[in-house]
């Protein structure tokens, strides 16, 4: 995660210092959070792969940096799980483009997700705010 300055901006002069552990930081994250990250995008409508890397990156504050050879693979677990469905279509001449959809067993088990990554969330916050006083 970027460091974050008073005003809420990426202190791009902390994020410098400790380049290297806060990439292999973020890497971590974006694998760790890829599968709530790609439900969560599904659970909206169906998409298509390159759709869905798009997306992640544009909405995910450069924090969900996912890559193809990340998404591919994570994308197939998915549809072996039962979570997602997969289906090749085309529209008119062009390519043929394969569209992942969310389950209805794909929308439990996000929402198992998302239950565990708010409890996560909060656990922090609190570890955190109850730190900050703390010599």
């Amino acid at each position: 995660m970027p460091n974050r300055s008073p005003s809420g901006g990426v202190d791009e002069r902390a994020a410098a210092t400790g380049a290297p552990a806060l990439d292999r930081l973020r890497r971590e994250l974006a694998r760790g959070t890829a599968e709530l990250a790609v439900l969560s995008v599904l659970s909206t409508r169906r998409r298509y792969g390159y759709e869905l890397l798009k997306l992640l990156r544009e909405t995910g504050g450069g924090l969900l940096e996912v890559k193809e050879g990340t998404l591919y693979p994570l994308l197939h677990r998915l549809e072996d799980a039962g979570h997602i469905t997969a289906s090749w279509e085309a529209e008119g001449r062009a390519r043929p483009r394969k569209y992942y959809s969310l389950t209805p067993d794909g929308r439990t088990h996000l929402a198992l997700l998302r239950g565990e990554w708010t409890a996560l969330v909060a656990g922090m916050r609190t570890l955190l705010d109850t730190l900050d006083g703390v010599d």
